[in-house]
């Protein structure tokens, strides 16, 4: 995955987390946020008004600073938190106190030669166990140098948002800045998808507009998302033209469930020659995930006035999904969102071309989200094993085994990455010697097991089945 080598802007609400008083009420009404400057050591406004807290909900590490303080405009994108890099990360996390909901998480990193080793480091990044984000070394030389934003979305189900950390090699996991900001329950789909599907960013694209959002611009957005300009992934053979309305009201903008800005409307971008279509490259993807693609229309030219004006076909990765007629669909200056979940990709980049039918497309703003399933069963089976064996507190079992919220959370518990590379699962389990009673549940049998040492306790009732499988695929189950 190579998303967070792009620099994704979106900066989310800055208003700080009072979770006492959201307990019962949505998160987003509430407006329930935190911005968390890691490595800082005070709270600060930002020259937009924000407001950001001295590094804080974090498990352990160090601090450090970029080599180049003044290559960085923003504060918070100077200081660092630097993780050790122990096994699977399952020590390297921010947990953060949150009422359940569904949020906005973005991080900024940044390497910068802050320990004079000329070498970036390679770590994954997980919510809730699932990862999000991969950085390999080397990074490319503008992210080392000048860092990079990414951001998913993600429901936050228990009461804490466990962002975790997992060093590849030797080189600690380094991290800028953690935002977190609440958004409507039903956005971006989950009305129909659940809320069980993280999306994690790919692009979030303005048509004719500079970069706009809150923390960057004065430019209002009810989710601080921060939207880029669409040339740099837009096919530069084409020659295209910016549209505005012209001082004209744009309708249909800024509506719940997703609250997309009006200024987001306000520009577009077309083709000068009337036979030439819209190619974008989005950003190289993960051929294994299914991606959800947001298209953003509004027809702001006066001289389109009827249906059939202005008529084109949407093609993505090479099929046609949809023929687009703005005017037909909700008439002029008004906002048009139109979305569409791509499956069993084949190549990468996802190429979207939008391609004329009767007139010239327009355009004026793109989302790509990667979908991946938050957690896995193992949560579920973990929690079992707990109560059936009487796990004593002592041992930290709370949460998710594979993204515990404390320093010493789950002993004897090792994840890894599963097959697929997209959760962190439980592959060995050691409780040996640890006076525990009780029977082992029918759900602890995974094929992501390898190793099950339960010996030297005091077990009564049968070995489950699906255990032994463990041992005949050559990994080690000891269990007297």
């Amino acid at each position: 995955m190579s998303h967070h080598l792009v620099r994704l802007f979106l900066l989310l609400s800055s208003v700080a987390i009072d979770a006492s008083s959201a307990l019962h009420s949505d998160p987003f009404t509430a407006g329930v946020g935190l911005n968390i400057d890691c490595g800082g050591t005070s709270n600060f406004t930002s020259e937009f008004g924000r407001p950001w807290v001295a590094d804080g909900y974090y498990s352990g590490g160090a601090v450090g600073l970029v080599a180049e303080p003044h290559h960085f405009r923003l504060p918070q994108e100077r200081t660092l938190r630097l993780f050790p890099p122990v096994s699977a990360g399952k020590k390297n996390c921010y947990s953060v106190p949150l009422p359940p909901g569904r949020y906005y998480l973005r991080t900024f990193t940044v390497y910068d030669n802050y320990d004079s080793k000329l070498r970036t480091p390679s770590f994954d990044v997980s919510f809730e166990g699932t990862l999000v984000f991969t950085w390999r070394s080397p990074w490319p030389e503008a992210a080392a140098r000048s860092g990079a934003y990414a951001d998913f979305i993600a429901a936050v189900p228990d009461g804490d948002a466990d962002l975790c950390f997992c060093s590849i090699a030797t080189d600690p996991p380094v991290i800028a800045s953690v935002e977190v900001a609440a958004i409507h329950p039903l956005a971006y789909g989950a009305a129909s998808t659940g809320v069980d599907l993280i999306l994690v960013n790919y692009g979030r694209l303005t048509a004719g507009s500079s970069l706009f959002g809150p923390g960057f611009t004065n430019d209002s957005d009810a989710f601080s998302r921060v939207w880029q300009p669409d040339a740099y992934f837009r096919r530069r053979d084409v020659p295209v033209k910016a549209l505005s309305t012209g001082g004209h009201q744009i309708l249909g903008a800024n509506q719940a469930p997703n609250y997309f800005p009006v200024k987001l409307y306000e520009t577009a971008v077309t083709t000068v020659n009337s036979a030439d279509a819209l190619v974008y490259l989005l950003p190289p993807v993960d051929t294994h995930l299914d991606y959800m693609v947001w298209f953003h229309f509004a027809e702001i030219d006066s001289g389109v006035t009827m249906a059939g004006q202005r008529v084109f076909d949407v093609l993505i990765g090479g099929e046609n999904a949809t023929r687009i007629d703005i005017y037909k669909e909700v008439g002029g200056f008004i906002a048009f969102k139109w979305h569409y979940i791509v499956e069993n990709l084949t190549s990468t980049p996802l190429v979207v071309k939008l391609v004329p039918v009767v007139g010239k497309p327009i355009i004026c703003g793109l989302e790509n989200y990667a979908r991946c399933a938050l957690g896995s069963c193992h949560v579920m089976a973990m929690q079992a094993l707990k109560e059936s064996l009487q796990i004593p507190d002592r041992m930290g079992w709370h949460g998710d085994p594979c993204a515990p919220s404390t320093w010493d959370s789950w002993e004897g518990v090792t994840c890894h990455h599963s097959d697929n590379g997209q959760n962190l699962v439980v592959t060995q389990l050691d409780l040996s010697s640890n006076q525990l009673t009780g029977s082992i549940p029918d759900s602890l049998g995974s094929s992501n097991l390898k190793v099950i040492l339960l010996n030297n306790n005091q077990l009564d009732g049968q070995v489950p089945e699906k255990l032994y499988s463990i041992g005949v695929h050559g990994g080690i189950i000891e269990v007297k």
